[in-house]
């Protein structure tokens, strides 16, 4: 077998993706191979979701987390317009190119069926939102979005990969145990089954589930790392009607709240109108996440985000993955999984049972998760940040901080330490690029996708000058 290729692309990521895509385009004759230690679109699955058991059984490879679409496969597909917030891609690329990238992210998107429809922030009503909210020391970012809806998420991605399939060499299935560099130049991928496979360039998009190996990786490579951020927090879960009046304005509404506790700065992420709360697995650590449908007859009556902390950590602490993860343990420890808690329990000091849960007029979209005390899982400064968070938030919409608004925890999202880069988003080892979530260089769908487009162009570049 021939195992030498012009290309390697490590993760079918949001960023790999459009890696893939790219080069399909820019350089078609190139001999590309995309490796991946999940599945393809068609056969991801998780035992959870199909109904075969109530809790996570910790499968080797999480197919909610893994495979191709990586992370943001089974996610609402919120795509946010803007270089505000995403990401860290302006470090590297001017705005103006970044907006340019996203564009053409969204507008292959677009070929591939998703939505033309925009939820625009330039109303008079979100202006008017917006001055509210500064009333009440919240700022509201804003940016144009476009909600693709879970279902419609899985359509495009299964589009895309029809479209891209027979254009590459791809191996599902195949988790990569190292990366080398070859004395003679460019890399080998070492897969845990033995097999080679070298290239003079590779793209690493490893997703958040690879992002930690990522990072032992760049380490055991010499390359510098910087320690990026982790954020910590939960996900509320509300009747609709409390943040109507937001979501029909901005429907993803990111509010951003710096205590007066500890001067930390906490914000809303992942907004879902009639959404779901979902459970995920990121390497055997069970996290909350939330989800949102297009298709009226698949909403709940509950809206759902998650209130984040943002750390960030000087020398000599240097492993945030790490710490993210023990937080999130302890609740799974309690729990044996994902723990949930009335607001109001939580402010009486007084752990949430299932008769307390029974009681509450807001029903949990997240039937598995179990009832206890959040108190014991986060660390007091983060949790005091949330409760203050919540009363902020409950000035402008008013219920927030009702009694039975559901908390479950722990959210966690986990970044990459970040590798120095180029312009090109090329690591110093020639030939190797870094894009999306796990490289630590992007948080969301639009700036990931953008992430490998522009390392695509690259590489294309060079292969066809060379």
């Amino acid at each position: 077998m021939n195992n030498q290729y012009d290309v390697m692309i490590l993760g079918t990521g949001e960023a790999g993706i459009f890696a893939a895509c790219e080069l399909a385009r820019k350089c078609p004759g190139a001999r590309v191979l995309v490796v991946e230690q999940g599945q393809d679109i068609y056969h991801r699955s998780c035992p959870i979701v199909a109904g075969k058991v109530n809790s996570c059984i910790h499968c080797k490879v999480c197919g909610t987390m893994c495979g191709f679409g990586g992370a943001g496969a089974f996610s609402d597909g919120k795509f946010n317009f803007t270089t505000a917030f995403g990401g860290w891609l302006t470090d590297f690329l001017e705005p103006a190119e970044v907006m340019e990238l996203i564009d053409y992210v969204d507008s292959i998107n677009v070929e591939h069926g998703a939505t033309t429809q925009v939820f625009s922030t330039a109303t008079p009503e979100a202006r008017a939102l917006e001055k509210k909210a500064l009333e009440h020391d919240l700022h509201l970012l804003q940016a144009r979005c476009k909600h693709l809806g879970t279902e419609n998420n899985l359509r495009i991605l299964t589009n895309i990969y029809e479209h891209i399939r027979d254009k590459h060499t791809f191996r599902f299935n195949t988790p990569v145990q190292d990366i080398e560099v070859n004395p003679q130049g460019g890399y080998t991928l070492v897969t845990e089954g033995g097999e080679r496979y070298t290239a003079p360039y590779l793209i690493a998009g490893p997703g958040r589930s690879g992002a930690e190996w990522f990072a032992n990786q760049c380490k055991k490579l010499g390359l510098e790392l910087l320690n990026n951020q982790v954020d910590i927090g939960v996900r509320v879960e509300l009747p609709a009607t409390i943040f109507e009046h937001i979501t029909d304005v901005v429907y993803e509404s990111k509010l951003v709240y710096r205590t007066k506790g500890y001067g930390d700065q906490v914000r809303t992420f992942c907004m879902n109108p009639y959404g779901h709360v979902v459970a995920e697995n990121v390497e055997g650590i069970n996290t909350v996440n939330g989800h949102s449908y297009s298709d009226p007859a698949l909403r709940s009556e509950n809206t759902n985000f998650a209130l984040l902390v943002s750390n960030r950590f000087t020398q000599p602490f240097n492993e945030p993955y790490r710490y993210g993860k023990h937080i999130a343990s302890l609740s799974n420890m309690l729990a044996g999984g994902i723990l949930v808690q009335r607001f109001g329990d939580l402010i009486s000091g007084i752990r949430t049972n299932d008769h307390r849960l029974g009681k509450s007029f807001t029903r949990p979209t997240l039937t598995a998760a179990v009832p206890g005390d959040l108190s014991l899982a986060l660390p007091k400064r983060q949790l005091d940040d949330i409760i203050e968070m919540i009363y902020a938030l409950d000035k402008l919409a008013p219920g927030t901080a009702n009694y039975d608004t559901l908390l479950y925890g722990a959210e966690v999202k986990f970044y990459s330490a970040r590798i120095q880069l180029s312009n090109q988003l090329e690591t110093a080892l020639p030939g190797f690029f870094a894009v999306g979530d796990g490289a630590g260089v992007t948080r969301g769908l639009a700036q990931a996708g953008a992430s490998g487009v522009k390392a695509a162009r690259v590489v294309a570049q060079r292969l066809n000058q060379g």
